[in-house]
């Protein structure tokens, strides 16, 4: 899986509202400069997320961003979904729904798994974690294996 900007940006910001007080909206401005995001391309971020109802958004000179829902409530799944779509799709076909026809290689199955690997950490894994600076142990598990770590570099 390859993490975009967008992705990133996203989940740093919807944490960043996580950790400020409910009722008080965040400027867009204030966000982008202390999560060092661009401002127009936090813009666009933050329209999806809200279009995802997971942030709100208040007019006027009080106005600003905030959580449209509990910080426990939003999973970094949530956050990928709305401003990019689909966590795992095959050339953009959601993997239960391919069909090979010249192969007998179970690779719908292989996707299908790859799918639910991801859920596994990313649905499981909520805002409220991540700015409590936490991860569920099954995610710090995965994580703490010196494994993970090392870099797989392309066969030459």
């Amino acid at each position: 899986m390859r993490v975009t900007a967008k992705v990133d940006y996203a989940v740093r910001a919807v944490v960043a509202l996580a950790r400020t007080e409910p009722a008080v909206p965040v400027k867009r401005d204030t966000l982008a400069a202390d999560q060092d995001i661009p401002p127009a391309f936090l813009d666009d971020i933050l329209r999806s997320l809200r279009n995802g109802q997971l942030l709100a958004s208040q007019r006027g000179a009080a106005g600003g961003w905030r959580l449209a829902r509990s910080a426990a409530e939003i999973s970094v799944a949530d956050i990928i979904r709305a401003v990019e779509g689909p966590m795992a799709a095959v050339r953009g076909i959601p993997p239960h729904e391919l069909v090979y026809e010249r192969t007998d290689a179970p690779l719908p199955q292989l996707w299908v798994a790859v799918r639910a690997a991801l859920r596994h950490v990313l649905e499981e894994t909520t805002v409220a974690d991540l700015a409590a600076g936490r991860l569920p142990p099954h995610v710090e598990a995965l994580a703490e294996d010196p494994d993970a770590w090392l870099m797989r570099r392309r066969p030459t």
